[in-house]
């Protein structure tokens, strides 16, 4: 069964043609710029050289039309026709509580994921357009939803409710999502498979670190709780968002700076993280680390400082679960940051914890980094959501 996966952004469209049999890619690409001046969609199939061609795209509907051209192409494609491809699997941000699995696209689902489109307004609607684009230019073909909500959707009252007047939950449903979720499912069964453990038995940690980042509690093969909150603004330092801060900052500020509600939001979406931290040096975490290591003082301080975030969370999350067996990093940074890997465990020796430095500096793989005498294991696992899209929707349209 060949699978497309769609990630639609606001701006932009991921891709992934994939057997399902094999859990080989076929091809992927990238459209960017949608809707703005220098749009492009880059493509490459397996084993070919990596394409990239400027050209138009006035909206979504336009990229999936691209992204289709590719990849049926004569010279470079990898489908004869769109008849060969069997399903589309549709990544969306947020299911809000309607939803605690992925499920097949019919007109209710559409709804229910327009409902949701005030808690995820930059995500939702975009994931919306994409469905539809395809909708228009598969007719017939069978389509799935995986929501980066629905893996959290398992965790309890406790974990999960603000301390706020509850009747704000039963009319608003505000209440903590978590997001990243097919990242920390992905990753977490992959640890107990690797590690030839019943994931049932395992109580694991997840750290999904990029400029994005999140990390949740699998206990016997459920989240029981995880950092990102009714946003995903809530949680760690991120690249340019602030994490948790004591919400009256924002009216402190406000009145200091002569800023409006809707301005504090953009500086803390996008002004802030290590970003802020570091007084502008970078959002992106390899200048982060590359001026931490040459003793830059102002990335130096953005670094201590999102470690720091990052060992509270895992220590809390060790308290949740009265303990932990696995710890896992993945993503941009956790997959390719072994001094941010040291930085954090070297405050975790409680938990019997020893790096294996050799194996802490692979890359690519998923290893395990402690060494043998070590309590509790720490291991890097590259992340792949899209494949498991794929698999959700092989799933559930078989």
């Amino acid at each position: 069964m060949k699978i497309l996966v769609i990630n639609c952004g606001s701006s932009s469209l991921k891709f992934q043609l994939i057997d399902s049999e094999t859990e080989k890619v076929l091809a992927k690409g990238l459209c960017e710029r949608i809707a703005i001046d220098g749009s492009m969609i880059t493509y490459q199939p397996a084993g070919g050289e990596k394409e990239k061609t400027v050209t138009p795209m006035a909206d979504h509907t336009e990229a999936i039309r691209l992204v289709l051209e590719a990849l049926t192409n004569e010279k470079t494609g990898v489908v004869k026709s769109l008849s060969e491809i069997d399903a589309v699997g549709h990544r969306v941000v947020h299911g809000g509580e309607n939803f605690a699995e992925s499920v097949v696209i019919d007109d209710a689902v559409m709804k229910a994921i327009e409902e949701c489109n005030d808690l995820a307004p930059l995500h939702n609607p975009a994931n919306l357009i994409g469905i539809n684009a395809c909708k228009t230019l598969m007719p017939g073909v069978p389509m799935v939803v995986v929501f980066d909500t629905a893996f959290h959707q398992t965790m309890p009252e406790e974990a999960y409710l603000y301390g706020l007047p509850y009747e704000y939950y039963e009319k608003y449903k505000v209440r903590r999502y978590g997001f990243h979720g097919t990242s920390h499912s992905y990753v977490s069964k992959r640890a107990a498979e690797v590690l030839g453990e019943k994931y049932e038995d395992l109580k694991i940690i997840v750290c999904h670190l990029g400029n994005g980042a999140s990390i949740s509690a699998i206990k016997n093969g459920k989240c029981v709780d995880t950092s990102m909150g009714l946003t995903p603004l809530e949680g760690l330092i991120m690249g340019t968002r602030s994490g948790d801060i004591d919400p009256a900052i924002i009216e402190y500020v406000a009145h200091k700076e002569g800023k409006t509600i809707d301005e504090m939001l953009n500086v803390l979406n996008k002004k802030s993280g290590v970003l802020g931290l570091s007084s502008n040096l970078s959002s992106d975490f390899r200048d982060i680390e590359n001026g931490y290591l040459a003793g830059d003082a102002a990335a130096t301080r953005a670094m201590n400082t999102f470690c720091y975030r990052v060992l509270k969370y895992i220590g809390s999350y060790v308290a949740a679960m009265d303990g932990v067996d696995v710890i896992c990093f993945t993503a941009g940074v956790g997959e390719n940051g072994p001094i941010i890997r040291n930085l954090v465990c070297d405050k975790l020796t409680y938990l019997g914890i020893k790096l294996d430095q050799e194996a802490n500096n692979k890359r690519g793989e998923d290893i395990v980094i402690t060494t043998p005498d070590s309590k509790t294991k720490v291991m890097v696992i590259p992340t792949n959501e899209e494949l498991a899209i794929a698999r959700e929707t092989a799933r559930l349209v078989k």
